[in-house]
C-alpha cells in the first residue's frame, strides 16, 4: 500500500505544495528518501522513525521508500517529518489514506515523538488556501500565526499521537482561532516618542518629510547629538500597517524564523531594522545555498537603520543599490531565481570625521583629524550611494538650555496624523499608476505632477549650475518638494518647497564636495 500526504516548503517567501508518498514493503528494514531531499532531510530518517517507535507505533522490518514529490524542486526543510511518518504509518495500514485527501500537515518531530515548531508557517497557510485545501495540521506553537488566515482550519496538534488520534476521529481538536480586531487594534503601540526627543526640531522636520513620501535619509553628526534616538523613533510617524502589507511583511520574518518573536504571530508594526556594521552581504541582501532574505528585505514596509554608515564594508554598501532603486532583491543560483521584496525606507547615520568632531563647537572636543584621514572617512560611501539618499540633514549636539528643559515638540501621534494625510492625496494621486508614495516616481511621473513654476525654475537652475547636482538628484529633489508641497496640502510645488528641499541636499557636497 501507497501512503500519500499533502504537505508545504518554502520556496522564497512563497508556500510551495508537495506530496510524500510511501512504499513499505516485507523485507529487510531499510528507508530510501528520493525525489531531490537535502541532506538534511536524509537525515531525518532516523528521528522520524524513533519518534515512531517512541509513540507506540510499529514502523520495522520493513524497506520504505519515500518520494518527495514533485521531483524537480529541492526539498530542505525539517517540517516534512510530520508528513513523512504519517506516509509511513499509511503504507503499514494504521492509518486510513483517504483522511487526508483535504488536509495538508507540517511539523518537525524531536525523538520522543513531540510536535517541534517551524519557519515559514504564514505562507505555507496562505498556499493552502490558496490550493483550496480545508484544513492544515501543524504544531501547537505556529497555530496562532496560521490563524491569521481566515477559511482555513488550523489544526494545532503537540505529539505525533496527537496527530494520529485526530486523523483516525478517535480525538477532537478545536480548530485555533484568533481575534483580528484584537490584534491590529494594538497598532502603533511604541514604547517610545518623537515628542521624548529634546531640540533638534529640524531634523524632526526631516524626518517628517521623509516618512511623509518615503524618503531615504542621512544625518550627519557629533557623537550624542541623538541620531539614533530619532532613527528608532522613525517607525512611530510612518502610517500604520494595512493588513496585506503586515502580512506580506509576517511572511518574510517567518521565513526567516522569527514570526515566533511577534505578539498573536503577526507583525503588527512596521520593522525597525539596525544590522551591525560587521554585516556581511548576504546577511545584508539575503542568499545562501538555500536563499533566505536578509535585513533588506526584513525591513520590507519599514525601516532600515544603518548606523555610522561608512564602517560598513564598501561592497556591503554597493550591493544595496539595487534595492533602493527597485524596491526587489533578486538572487540567482544555478538551479533557481528567487526574488524578495525590499520596499523599505534607508535611515543612515555617520559622523563627519572619524573622531566625530570635526565643525562641532563642544568645548574640550576639537577634532584632531587630519584632512586626509577625513577624506578617506567620507570616501568609504560612494557617491552613486549617496545619490540614492533624498535628504541629508546636519544634526548638531543639543545645548544645554534644550537638555534642560522639558521635553517639547509634537508627539509621533501627531506628526503621523500629518504624515497620514499627505500620504492619502499620493495614494488618490497613484491610484492607477502601481505605486503609493512619491520616493517611487519615476522619470514619467516625475514629468506629471512635478512641474515647476517659472521661480521654481530658476531655482533648480541656479542649484544645479552652481552645485553639479547629477540628473539623479535633480529627480528627487523634485521628488521631496512634492512631498513637502503635499504636507500642505497644496496641489502645485512653489519656490519655497523647492528651496526646502534644495536645502535637504546641500550637505552632500558640504562634506564630499
Amino acid at each position: 500500500m501507497v501512503g500519500i500526504v499533502r504537505t508545504y516548503t518554502t520556496i522564497g517567501i512563497d508556500g510551495q505544495q508537495l506530496t510524500v508518498e510511501c512504499d513499505a514493503k516485507g523485507e529487510v528494514y531499510n528507508v530510501n528518501i528520493v525525489g531531490m531531499a537535502s541532506n538534511a532531510v536524509k537525515e531525518s530518517k532516523d528521528r522520524i522513525f524513533a519518534a515512531l517507535r517512541n509513540s507506540g507505533f510499529d514502523a520495522a522490518i520493513r524497506r520504505f521508500t519515500i518520494n518527495l514529490a514533485p521531483a524537480d524542486i529541492k526539498k530542505d526543510s525539517a517540517a516534512l517529518d510530520l508528513p513523512i511518518a504519517i506516509s509511513v504509518l499509511q503504507s503499514i495500514k494504521q492509518l486510513p489514506v483517504e483522511y487526508l485527501t483535504r488536509t495538508a500537515l507540517i511539523g518537525e518531530l524531536s525523538l520522543d515523538g513531540n510536535l517541534r515548531p517551524v519557519r515559514g508557517v504564514l505562507p505555507i497557510a496562505l498556499a493552502a488556501k490558496r490550493d483550496g485545501l480545508d484544513a492544515l495540521l501543524l504544531p501547537y506553537e505556529n497555530a496562532e500565526e496560521a490563524a491569521i488566515i481566515e477559511g482555513l482550519k488550523v489544526i494545532p496538534v503537540t505529539s505525533l499521537r496527537e496527530a494520529v488520534q485526530y486523523l483516525k476521529g478517535e480525538a477532537e481538536i478545536k480548530p485555533a482561532t484568533v481575534d483580528r480586531d484584537k490584534i491590529f487594534a494594538v497598532l502603533n503601540d511604541f514604547p517610545v516618542d518623537m515628542h521624548d526627543v529634546k531640540g533638534q526640531y529640524q531634523v524632526k522636520r526631516a524626518l517628517e518629510v521623509s516618512a511623509a513620501g518615503g524618503h531615504n535619509l542621512l544625518m550627519i553628526g557629533p557623537p550624542g547629538s541623538g541620531k539614533t534616538m530619532l532613527a528608532r523613533r522613525v517607525p512611530t510617524i510612518l502610517p500604520e500597517l494595512s493588513l496585506e502589507e503586515a502580512l506580506e511583511a509576517t511572511k518574510i520574518h517567518s521565513v526567516a524564523g522569527y514570526a515566533k518573536d511577534f505578539r498573536n504571530g503577526i507583525l503588527t508594526t512596521r520593522p525597525f531594522r539596525a544590522p551591525h556594521h560587521t554585516v556581511s552581504d548576504v546577511a545584508l541582501i539575503g542568499g545562501g545555498a538555500f536563499p533566505r532574505p536578509g535585513e533588506v528585505s526584513l525591513a520590507h514596509s519599514g525601516v532600515l537603520f544603518l548606523d555610522e554608515l561608512p564602517e560598513f564594508k564598501r561592497g556591503v554598501l554597493e550591493v544595496m543599490r539595487q534595492p533602493l532603486e527597485d524596491g526587489i532583491v533578486t538572487i540567482s543560483r544555478a538551479a533557481t531565481s528567487l526574488t524578495f521584496p525590499a520596499e523599505f525606507m534607508l535611515i543612515a547615520s555617520m559622523n563627519p570625521c572619524p573622531c566625530g568632531y570635526f565643525g562641532s563647537h563642544i568645548p574640550n572636543h576639537s577634532c584632531g583629524c587630519e584632512y586626509g584621514a577625513i577624506q578617506r572617512y567620507r570616501g568609504r560611501v560612494s557617491g552613486p550611494l549617496l545619490d540614492r539618499i533624498d535628504i541629508h540633514v546636519e544634526v548638531p549636539a543639543v545645548g544645554y538650555s534644550d537638555l534642560a528643559s522639558l521635553p517639547s515638540g509634537d508627539k509621533s501621534a501627531d506628526i503621523r496624523a500629518r504624515v497620514n494625510a499627505a500620504r492619502a492625496i499620493q495614494r488618490a494621486r497613484y491610484s492607477g499608476d502601481g505605486i503609493f508614495c512619491n520616493a517611487q516616481m519615476n522619470s514619467k511621473l516625475l514629468r506629471k505632477y512635478c512641474q515647476m513654476d517659472l521661480a521654481s525654475q530658476e531655482q533648480m537652475q541656479n542649484a544645479i549650475d552652481k552645485l553639479g547636482y547629477s540628473a539623479r538628484v535633480f529627480d528627487r529633489i523634485l521628488k521631496v518638494s512634492r512631498t513637502i508641497a503635499d504636507l500642505e496640502g497644496l496641489p502645485n510645488i512653489t519656490s519655497d518647497h523647492i528651496s526646502e528641499a534644495i536645502q535637504y541636499r546641500t550637505l552632500d557636497r558640504k562634506y564630499w564636495g
